[in-house]
């Protein structure tokens, strides 16, 4: 077959992966049974510590991040369950949905997109919801670009109600550092195709010792995602499935880079990479979805020009500059783009991203402040 050729991926997942990433995949493949991969397991377990800042070992799951979402559902919640979701987004709208599908009951807590529910507003319904078993809530919402500021606050109030707090971080985990231990997170999820720039296919969560224990004295009714049998199999170094050993290399080698650049810093890159990105689409005439107290700072939703015709715009900047750029969701489709700030997003990469938009853009017949844009993109070099 004919491989494609290599693009400057700026979606909000999968993102670009480094190419010693890459090449970790090419170490041969071994007994997942033996010692080899037992050494990897621990390697990539004490890594991924660091990543969520907890003295807890994570787990690692071959699924997607969706995957791992569903596992922190069917684990915790049971047939009654009264759980409480703040809904502003296509994909807190499936985890309330996902939460409905294990039986719970759900109490939403919604805001219309480019949002997200004040926290007065979610701690009011918390606190007015006998028999509260857990808060789910998305940190970073992928559809609308929005990051909700208040985790380590809702993290205190699940606590004063003796509920379970559990937090999807797929999308900004590594750009945006969530202490889990430090802010009462019971259960966080990320992915491995965003923020940590390695392949799709794993899905890494991190369990507080309440929720560890809770899982090991009421397993969940299921095989595959049974969080307590992963963590059985995990204190003897090993997993209770196969493993994709591969991804497992490609893992261990994109949780060094995050190590070798420090959280901290890296963090710090996300978020200056996210201001020159949102300076450069006001620069252009261009809107952000977000309000701008709840702007992502890893995944950037702006809003074309009138007129313009969104699929055409993405298809011109792929064909035309190979760099790819997310499209909206559902009735945002056409209204809107995403783009990844995330990985190994740098200067570069915003530049270039940025110019190629100005470009075609002009080429659609819109006007764009080009001396303006370049300033932007300067002062940020």
């Amino acid at each position: 077959m004919d491989y494609p050729k290599r693009k400057l991926i700026m979606l909000p997942g999968p993102t670009n992966v480094p190419d010693r990433v890459m090449a970790a995949m090419m170490k041969p493949i071994i007994n997942h049974r033996g010692e080899t991969f037992t050494t990897l397991l621990k390697e990539v377990t004490e890594k991924s510590k660091q990543l969520f800042q907890t003295t807890e070992s994570p787990l690692i799951l071959n699924a997607s991040g969706t995957g791992g979402v569903e596992a922190a559902i069917w684990n915790i919640v049971r047939p009654g369950d009264r759980v409480l979701v703040p809904v502003f987004g296509e994909f807190s709208t499936r985890l309330a949905e996902a939460v409905e599908l294990a039986g719970g009951e759900v109490v939403r807590v919604t805001s219309e997109f480019g949002t997200v529910p004040s926290l007065e507003a979610v701690e009011e319904a918390a606190r007015k919801t006998s028999n509260l078993k857990a808060i789910y809530i998305v940190h970073n919402e992928t559809s609308t670009g929005c990051a909700v500021p208040y985790v380590e606050q809702l993290g205190r109030i699940a606590g004063e109600l003796g509920a379970f707090y559990i937090v999807d971080a797929i999308s900004s985990l590594g750009g945006y550092a969530i202490p889990v231990d430090a802010w009462a997170v019971d259960i966080c999820v990320t992915g491995s195709q965003k923020c940590l720039a390695a392949p799709p296919g794993l899905a890494l969560l991190s369990m507080s010792k309440k929720a560890s224990d809770y899982v090991r004295r009421d397993p969940p009714r299921v095989r595959y995602f049974d969080l307590a049998r992963q963590l059985e199999f995990l204190s003897r170094g090993e997993t209770p499935f196969t493993p994709a050993i591969s991804l497992y290399y490609a893992l261990n080698e994109a949780l060094d880079m995050l190590v070798e650049e420090g959280l901290q810093e890296r963090v710090k890159r996300h978020a200056r990479h996210a201001l020159t990105f949102y300076s450069a689409i006001e620069a252009m005439g261009l809107g952000a979805f977000a309000q701008p107290e709840v702007r992502s700072n890893t995944v950037i939703a702006g809003l074309y020009p009138d007129g313009l015709d969104g699929k055409q715009f993405r298809k011109r900047m792929n064909e035309e500059h190979d760099i790819i750029i997310g499209a909206g969701f559902g009735a945002l489709k056409s209204k809107m783009f995403r783009i990844g700030n995330m990985g190994e997003v740098n200067g570069a990469h915003v530049n270039r991203t940025a110019a190629a938009m100005a470009l075609t853009l002009t080429k659609a017949g819109h006007q764009v402040d080009m001396r303006r844009l370049a300033a932007v993109l300067e002062a940020s070099s």
